[in-house]
């Protein structure tokens, strides 16, 4: 993959004397950029010490605003929360890797990579045996799954009854389907 820039760059030092050092850097993690996204329009980078003045010395806050098709992303890295922006580098290293975060969701969102989470299988209990903490679900689908007494969570497995209605994640056991947590529906 090509990491040439082609699209316009603002790199702007507020009240900082200009680094051609850090310059080099932002313009490095600019191209890398385009690995994630590559239909970005324009990027604007401003690297500044920070307004509040701290015994230590100034904190530096680097903000990545970047316009792509249909709209825009802004990272951005509050120097107030992380001691470590005494140096620029740290500050401009974390607002890329925030933007990175951002173009990579944006880029699959675009790819229609949303993620859906499916609803856990829901069922109802067919089958208790209190004495030896066995029981046994009929899922929606008509599968028996078993589950124990541990695998009920946030409820009293010597309180359930049978017709209950749970919702559970399955693994598959030695003995077949298997709940390996059990939730009461309204409990």
């Amino acid at each position: 993959m090509n990491d040439e820039i082609t699209f316009p760059l603002e790199i702007e030092f507020r009240h900082l004397d200009h680094s051609e050092v850090l310059d080099n850097k932002i313009r490095e993690n600019v191209a890398k950029l385009t690995r994630y996204y590559d239909r970005i329009m324009s990027c604007r980078v401003v690297v500044e010490p920070s307004q509040n003045r701290h015994n230590k010395g100034n904190l530096y806050h680097a903000l990545i605003d970047i316009t792509v098709p249909t709209g825009e992303l802004v990272a951005s890295r509050d120097p107030d929360k992380n001691h470590a922006h005494e140096d620029p580098y740290v500050a401009v290293r974390d607002a890329f890797k925030a933007m990175q975060r951002q173009l990579q969701s944006f880029a699959a969102k675009q790819r229609g990579e949303v993620k859906h989470h499916e609803p856990p299988p829901q069922g109802r209990i067919i089958e208790l045996q209190p004495a030896t903490g066995f029981g046994v679900i009929l899922a929606a689908d008509g599968r028996e799954v078993n589950f124990t007494r541990n695998s009920v969570v946030d409820y009293d497995f010597d309180k359930l009854e049978g017709g209950e209605i749970v919702r559970f994640a399955e693994v598959q056991g030695e003995d077949g389907p298997t709940a390996s947590t059990v939730h009461v529906e309204g409990k």
